[in-house]
């Protein structure tokens, strides 16, 4: 497997606007190149708000895909470097944008956490298919909250309370979460290559949703195969397994908390106290009465 260099002097970045969107420079430091960056109409963009079931989407796709063609991707590739990260420009890396053009897989499958309208423009021309998964704000906020205290390539959480504030008022890498779903959500209306997944939906039944991922993406995958896959990415197993579960990147302190924590819905009980939970339901309808885009917050 391959070894990366990081630098031991890796520094938290700050946050800074740009292009409106509050972003950290590791993510637009090759923004040319990005935006550059030639599609081809049989990519797949999975698309996501920061820790909102992505691993675990890219995950599925390329068992999909590769499970069978290639099995050794699945034991010495970690998914990083099987579904690259378009925007990611770390220290010590190979650009998200050299990941993705030295690809050698048909169909390549790449993912962003850009709000749309910051999504390499060749992705729209080309028709790609668009794997779009949105989970509900309280646990995004609380996993998000999580990452951002044991990844060194965040900007300081500071505690709950705080971190909890900085969510609502869109001051977090990427932005605001509801313009990021909401954005996703009405280019849908115009875009028809958008398969738009809920974080809740594949806690709830996994199969059902691979099964309407195969539909999406024309895929006649037997049913024992979709089941095989089901329980492969089941959380807990992709928990354990280092290919999906980044144990293997330095910017990363799993002493303070694993990558993949618990994968669940209504986590957040545990975090929101009763005035918090208040004050955001009363911000979270104001930020979501124009749309019709639904969560369910339990299960």
């Amino acid at each position: 497997m391959e070894e990366f260099n990081i630098p031991l002097d890796f520094s938290r970045p700050e946050l800074f606007d740009f292009e409106g969107i509050p972003m950290v420079h590791y993510f637009t430091d090759n923004w040319k190149n990005i935006q550059n960056f030639q599609a081809r109409p049989d990519d797949i963009l999975i698309a996501t708000y920061p820790k909102a079931g992505t691993t675990w989407v890219s995950y599925i796709l390329d068992l999909l895909y590769f499970g069978n063609t290639a099995p050794e991707r699945q034991t010495t590739l970690p998914i990083y470097l099987r579904v690259p990260f378009i925007e990611a420009t770390f220290p010590g890396l190979p650009s998200g944008v050299d990941l993705a053009d030295k690809l050698p897989t048909t169909p390549r499958l790449i993912k962003t956490h850009l709000p749309f309208q910051l999504v390499p423009k060749s992705f729209w021309e080309q028709n790609c298919r668009v794997v779009y998964v949105a989970r509900n704000a309280k646990d995004n906020a609380v996993s998000y909250f999580h990452f951002d205290r044991m990844n060194m390539g965040e900007p300081e959480p500071g505690d709950w309370n705080t971190f909890l504030q900085n969510f609502m008022d869109g001051k977090r890498g990427f932005g605001p979460w509801y313009d990021h779903v909401c954005g996703y959500w009405e280019k849908k209306q115009t875009y028809s290559n958008i398969h738009y997944m809920f974080f809740e939906d594949m806690v709830e039944d996994t199969g059902r949703e691979v099964e309407r991922l195969c539909s999406f993406l024309g895929l006649s995958t037997p049913i024992e195969e979709r089941e095989r896959i089901t329980k492969g990415t089941h959380f807990d197993t992709m928990k354990l397994n280092k290919m999906t579960n980044y144990s293997t990147v330095p910017v990363m302190d799993f002493k303070v908390s694993p990558f993949m924590r618990k994968g669940k819905v209504g986590d957040w009980k545990n975090h929101f106290t009763v005035a918090q939970n208040e004050q955001f339901d009363e911000h979270y309808k104001q930020k979501m009465k124009n749309t019709t885009l639904q969560f369910r917050t339990e299960l």
